[in-house]
């Protein structure tokens, strides 16, 4: 196995072994293109998944899949000495909510919970959705397979809390299928407002919604391409934050933003075959996911998915049309793909689980001086603290340095108006929370 020079030298400089890349790649090697492919398949059988579907059933409809999936996350505890806490989180949904529910119905969400064995109360979330519909979102009885959309991000979920609970980790990892995302997102609303209500301290979400197609209805093919869609900014910031933008910048750089470019420098460290593509955009044109509700609440969140959709396969009644095959059916998903992007959501995981915590306050100084001097507060469990500064106009952070255990530092000769900052804290293992953009100036 090959490490990248950055890699070998940053761990050199925390004076650790090679541990952590190994693990990272151990992870990539064991998701489970099979696996997904299984529970896909199990998924797509239950017939429908529509929210207002058949619960009573053993065999079809949302609430034999529900079941399902519970099983499946208390198996997975099972082998692992039961360390996940597998329970259902519910809330009622009364008839008339939207033009979408057309009867009362209890909107069921799946978690499985990892705890973490330092930080027990700092979450990373991994979602899909376990839902389906078809051309009318109020049909609940019709087939609705709804194979890529989304039994691949709940089976991506699956097959991560399978690799990830063979580990443990410091932070808290939380697994879980969300219901009542085609009639409204109220599965993800209800896990945020209980989030809120329990003083979860949610590092970030990442919601998978559709990551087994390759082949887009413009006929553009790749399984290494995939999304990432993130707010610029909390739609819970203050009056005050929105003012200080138009003097210090950061519009493009809230907490859904920075885990966003996390995810995207963890894919290009450890997996640089695939080409994640950051949009700045919280989801599709018009469109929305499971992520939105947390964004909602305050917490980071963003959606990974396919880059390449094919809309005759989205929110269709399965039919022959123009010559046209409609429907979301198991055949237009590719396996592989699915692997890896559940791959990329396991190794992310894994990385901010093993991190310390983000320093919570970040100042900047060095107007009209020709250094940028950074000041923050200590992170309990970080070993040191790094650096990074980018253009203004990059989409990543582009440039770093790793400064030690320090809780200030001046960059010599990198002129403060130039460029945007940030500093992460890194454990001793090489682990680094998301990057922190300087949230207070500070002035000599």
């Amino acid at each position: 196995m090959k490490y990248s020079l950055f890699a070998f030298l940053f761990l050199m400089a925390l004076g650790t072994s090679a541990q952590s890349p190994k693990d990272i790649y151990n992870i990539i090697n064991s998701v489970s293109a099979d696996r997904i492919e299984a529970d896909i398949t199990t998924l797509v059988d239950f017939g429908t998944r529509h929210t207002l579907s058949d619960t009573t059933s053993a065999t079809r409809g949302i609430g034999a899949a529900r079941r399902w999936i519970k099983s499946e996350f208390e198996k997975i505890s099972s082998d692992c000495n039961n360390c996940l806490e597998v329970f259902y989180q519910k809330e009622l949904v009364k008839q008339g909510e939207n033009q979408r529910i057309v009867k009362d119905v209890m909107v069921v969400n799946v978690v499985a919970l990892q705890r973490g064995t330092k930080y027990p109360n700092r979450y990373i979330i991994m979602s899909g959705d376990i839902d389906s519909r078809v051309s009318d979102p109020t049909n609940f009885t019709d087939e609705s397979p709804g194979a890529n959309d989304n039994a691949s991000g709940m089976a991506g979920t699956i097959e991560a809390a399978r690799v990830l609970s063979g580990y443990t980790f410091e932070n808290s990892v939380i697994y879980v299928g969300l219901s009542g995302e085609e009639q409204g997102l109220f599965g993800g609303k209800s896990l945020a407002a209980y989030a809120k209500e329990k003083g979860w301290d949610i590092i970030g979400v990442l919601n998978n919604d559709m990551i087994g197609n390759i082949k887009g209805v413009d006929g553009v093919i790749s399984n290494r391409d995939f999304r990432i869609f993130s707010e610029p900014v909390p739609p819970t910031e203050t009056e005050r934050q929105r003012n200080a933008r138009r003097f210090y910048g950061g519009e493009v750089d809230g907490i859904s933003r920075q885990l966003a470019r996390y995810v995207h420098k963890t894919t290009k460290t450890y997996m640089p075959e695939m080409n994640p593509m950051m949009i700045y955009r919280l989801d599709r044109f018009g469109r929305g996911g499971h992520h939105r509700p947390f964004n909602d609440q305050g917490f980071a969140g963003i959606r990974i998915m396919e880059s390449h959709e094919n809309y005759t396969q989205q929110h269709q009644d399965i039919r022959m049309e123009n010559g046209i095959a409609y429907g979301d059916v198991l055949e237009h998903v590719n396996f592989d793909y699915a692997a890896k992007l559940t791959a990329v959501n396991a190794i992310n995981l894994a990385s901010i689980a093993w991190a310390p915590p983000a320093p919570a306050e970040v100042l900047i100084g060095g107007i009209v001086e020709p250094s940028a001097k950074l000041k923050w507060s200590k992170s309990e469990g970080a070993a040191g603290y790094k650096i990074y500064w980018r253009d203004t106009t990059s989409p990543t952070w582009d440039n770093s340095r790793y400064v030690g255990d320090v809780t200030e530092f001046t960059l010599e000769g990198v002129v403060i108006d130039n460029y945007f900052f940030g500093v992460s804290a890194v454990s001793v293992e090489g682990f680094e929370s998301p990057v922190v953009f300087p949230n207070a100036i500070f002035r000599n």
